[in-house]
């Protein structure tokens, strides 16, 4: 269960600390983290599709950069232990663990992970087409008492093409079609 695609991770769902995924790969769209950083990685086939949103939105004119992939237990720890905000994943808890969560800005921001991100062209994209690639919004708006966390316009999750788009067809969370 643990490769599992469709995974439920939180704070009720924590993985192993010692959990790695063993088919890390870098895709080749755009980071903003310098080359050799890990959090450039992601399982072999959310990278796969992030190479195929990535190219559809430079098609479309609009320029998506990966913030944030991969984050092991000890740097979740870290961010943990950094941040004064109640929505921050404890370690063990952060779908970044599993290598199928992407942070996703533009250059237009600054590369910041930022609510602005929902209203821009980029923003508008990702929710829309990345269904088609097996990304959903991980953290919707209004659904913060669902997810334990809050609204993160950025954040996308690969659960696989066909339950991408069945949950953005019905409005449901992960947490919510975990609990169906």
């Amino acid at each position: 269960m643990r490769s599992s695609y469709v995974q439920l991770v939180g704070r009720g769902h924590p993985l192993d600390p010692g959990y790695i995924p063993e088919d890390l790969t870098e895709p080749k769209i755009p980071f903003c983290a310098p080359p050799e950083d890990p959090k450039r990685l992601l399982r072999l086939r959310a990278a796969r599709a992030a190479e195929r949103l990535f190219e559809r939105a430079a098609q479309a004119g609009l320029c998506l950069y990966g913030v944030s992939g991969y984050r092991s237990y000890a740097r979740q720890a870290e961010i943990y232990g950094q941040s004064s905000s109640g929505y921050v994943a404890p370690p063990g808890c952060s779908e970044h663990q599993l290598g199928l969560a992407l942070d996703v800005s533009c250059p237009k921001l600054g590369f910041e992970l930022v609510p602005a991100f929902a209203e821009m062209e980029e923003g508008k994209f990702l929710e829309r087409f990345g269904p088609m690639y097996g990304f959903i919004l991980r953290y919707p708006k209004g659904k913060e008492k669902i997810t334990g966390y809050a609204w993160e316009p950025w954040h996308i999750r690969y659960v696989t093409k066909t339950l991408a788009l069945y949950l953005s067809l019905t409005g449901l969370t992960l947490d919510e079609y975990h609990s169906l």
